[in-house]
């Protein structure tokens, strides 16, 4: 999808690895990575079928919620079998072109959860703070709108990385440190200047998930001051309860990344696996919990699931004798 054509760099290929250190082990890593992905594919492809076939989850939370896991689905799909092949083959080579394709579509849907998380707050605001007229405003124009500018807005910022890529050339390493392909990644191993590729990878970072945070944070600011305004404390228990799987969700995929942060900048020095796993975290625990946290919080998806999968048994047949 993003052809390099480049003669200057020695490599013609990028090697991902593991977790360092413990390449002994990668078969047994495996099994738990294969249950998160199982788990995943499951999870999130359930909730979408499940929000597709009834009618009556076609409302403004379900149609996020299958956007969520749409966008679990898709990072899921580009991180997980990179990393199985890993483990199972010890097959780490990637092509200029799979690499700047794989690292696309991951930093889009990684865009595209960040996104969706912060529309997900926007909703619990309105159902919160203004419940009576919660119909009116999301309605499905408004929702198909929010959904549209965030693919707009992911594609906008996203495409231009991988052709900014395209004029690197590569020749002091091609190992990778994660096993797959992230940008701030392939840019450490240029020998060429990367100036204007950190300047506009950290524009990235901070004009999509930095902003979404920022005003994720902002909303449930406005959240509490509504929820302190009710009288009742029975009141303000059930609405803080609409926000808790919304909360989980915004706490599994934003805590990785800022501990990572933390530790990058502040912290001891640590093994390399440290810091792989806890990337590792950033990318595919969400995708595994947020389905199990909003199908363990949501009785409606909950029974929708159970009728879809437990079928009632034939009722029993009444004899009737004549005597």
């Amino acid at each position: 999808m993003f052809p390099i054509n480049n003669t200057n760099s020695i490599f013609s290929t990028f090697l991902v690895t593991g977790i360092p250190g413990l390449e002994a082990a990668h078969i047994w890593i495996s099994i738990p990575f294969c249950t998160m992905f199982f788990i995943t594919l499951v999870g999130n492809v359930t909730i979408i079928a499940v929000i597709w076939q009834q009618h009556t989850l076609h409302g403004p939370m379900y149609l996020f919620l299958a956007m969520l896991a749409a966008s679990d689905l898709g990072l899921s799909l580009f991180t997980f079998p990179t990393m199985l092949r890993i483990f199972w083959l010890d097959a780490g080579e990637l092509t200029f072109s799979a690499c700047f394709t794989q690292m696309f579509f991951i930093h889009t849907f990684q865009d595209f959860e960040s996104a969706i998380i912060l529309a997900m707050a926007f909703d619990r605001y309105v159902a919160i703070s203004h419940p009576l007229h919660y119909s009116s405003i999301l309605t499905s124009s408004v929702i198909a709108k929010i959904g549209l500018a965030i693919v707009v807005r992911t594609l906008t910022i996203q495409v231009p990385l991988p052709i900014l890529l395209r004029r690197l050339c590569f020749c002091h390493s091609n190992v990778l440190s994660h096993p797959y392909c992230l940008h701030p990644d392939i840019i450490k191993l240029s020998c060429t200047n990367t100036r204007i590729n950190s300047i506009y990878g950290l524009f990235v970072l901070l004009s999509t998930m930095g902003l979404d945070f920022l005003l994720i944070l902002f909303s449930y600011i406005l959240i509490l001051k509504t929820v302190l305004s009710i009288a009742s404390s029975g009141g303000c228990l059930k609405a803080l309860n609409t926000c808790i799987s919304h909360l989980c969700a915004v706490i599994l995929f934003f805590t990785p990344m800022l501990c990572l942060s933390i530790l990058h900048r502040f912290g001891p020095k640590l093994p390399s696996h440290v810091y792989v796993t806890m990337a590792n975290m950033h990318f595919l625990i969400p995708p595994v919990m947020n389905p199990i946290v909003y199908v363990m919080k949501n009785k409606q998806i909950r029974d929708k699931i159970l009728k879809l999968f437990i079928k009632k048994g034939p009722e029993k047949s009444q004899v009737k004798f004549i005597t």
